[in-house]
């Protein structure tokens, strides 16, 4: 492939994937506001963050499979209109329950991260994959930063529901992505040589929970425990603003531009540049380390400056960490399997959604408000000195008995 193709591609799913997070960043932030309407306590918010990962965790390793087989972009469309169906469902939702649903239907869109990762890799060269995934998160942390303070507009001033609107932009984006988003050069492939066994997937996981220290499996394990405690903060984050320092619906959108916006800066400026400095692992080291960080300083804020100085931190140990992370996944996989690593790792980062907000929610409503930072903090110390026992990879390794081995096209193991 042509360079000025490939990057012609990445600017449409870059596009494509900027819009999508414009509308799960216009309801996302609104959540636990809606939920405490209708009568949720924080535990039941940090349920609904949960019902989201789930629905993820179940869908990844389909939408990776399908992906392998039928290619990425029939998989990354239909993800967009499956979207704009549960952004209505949450905008009409009248009870509880009816949030529920909303957001089983919007993890099971959700579930179609791992293909975009996957058309990623299709279409860039190995050595420049982790500034390529960087740009993409780039165009998400974009999206981060402009969505919710277009929710809190349409909240404060009612122009529109915002959950309509996030079904119009998905609607929109669906449409551009069907006359601009080309298949990728594997993805075309897949349809024909497609050879994977049945059990390829469930092998995967398997061999991910019985070789932790493995090629891949130790990826996954710190992608997934990042994002634990990464998500258990998410959980609880609207609360604990409203708590301490009174932030409403109609404010704490300004406060998701400031983190997008720093995240932007991160992912677009510094993170290229530092893997070609420092190498992919030492990055995702300094991402856990800062990670860790802003988890541990949050707690101490007295006030809404004092917060935003030791939340910044987070942003910057996030862009570090999960295109890192990802990339060494990406290498380390078997190349005909790609769709479907990505789509276990995506699987074990739903876990980790799914458990990090429910532990974090109990904890606040239990414990305190400032608990769950405090757990997220020491799991992250974890994560980082894990990290420190693993090498590079910057191809795939031979059989090793652990991932790469597991999902040979044979299903041999």
């Amino acid at each position: 492939m042509e360079a000025r193709d490939f990057v012609r591609r990445m600017w449409v799913l870059m596009w494509t994937v900027f819009v999508d997070m414009i509308g799960f960043l216009i309801v996302l932030p609104l959540l636990p506001y809606y939920a405490e309407r209708l009568g949720g306590t924080p535990f039941l918010v940090g349920a609904l963050v949960s019902t989201f990962a789930l629905a993820q965790l179940a869908s990844a390793p389909l939408w990776g499979r399908l992906s392998d087989r039928y290619g990425r972009r029939p998989m990354i469309l239909a993800g967009l209109l499956i979207s704009a169906v549960s952004y209505v469902l949450f905008e009409t939702a009248s009870t509880v329950a009816l949030l529920f649903i909303s957001r089983f239907v919007q993890g099971a869109a959700g579930g179609t991260v791992g293909v975009v990762q996957a058309y990623v890799s299709d279409s860039v060269p190995s050595e420049d994959r982790a500034k390529a995934l960087g740009w993409l998160t780039a165009a998400t942390s974009a999206g981060v930063m402009l969505g919710p303070a277009i929710g809190s507009l349409a909240a404060a001033y009612g122009f529109i529901g915002p959950g309509y609107l996030a079904a119009i932009l998905c609607v929109l984006n669906f449409l551009f992505g069907l006359w601009w988003l080309p298949e990728s050069d594997r993805g075309k492939e897949a349809r024909q040589t497609d050879t994977r066994p049945k059990g390829a997937t469930r092998e995967a996981m398997v061999d991910v929970l019985a070789h932790p220290r493995g090629s891949v499996g130790s990826m996954v394990w710190i992608y997934a425990l990042g994002m634990m405690a990464f998500m258990a903060m998410n959980g609880v984050l609207a609360l604990f603003l409203e708590r301490r320092f009174g932030i409403t619906e109609e404010t704490i959108g300004w406060f998701f531009v400031y983190v997008g916006a720093a995240s932007l800066v991160m992912r677009t400026l510094v993170l290229g540049r530092a893997v070609r400095r420092f190498g992919e692992i030492q990055v995702l080291r300094a991402g856990s380390l800062f990670m860790a960080i802003a988890l541990a300083t949050v707690p101490f804020a007295r006030n809404v400056w004092e917060f935003s100085l030791a939340v910044l931190f987070m942003p910057i140990g996030t862009a570090l960490l999960f295109p890192a992370t990802t990339s060494q996944v990406s290498k380390r996989a078997n190349p005909s399997q790609t769709g479907l690593i990505l789509g276990v790792q995506q699987s074990f980062g739903g876990i980790a959604r799914m458990i990090g907000p429910l532990w974090a929610g109990a904890l606040f409503q239990s414990l305190g408000i400032s608990s769950p930072f405090w757990v997220a903090a020491g799991l992250m110390v974890f994560v980082h000195v894990f990290s420190t026992t693993v090498g590079d990879a910057d191809v795939p390794p031979a059989a090793k008995g652990d991932l790469d081995s597991a999902v040979l096209p044979t299903g041999e193991t």
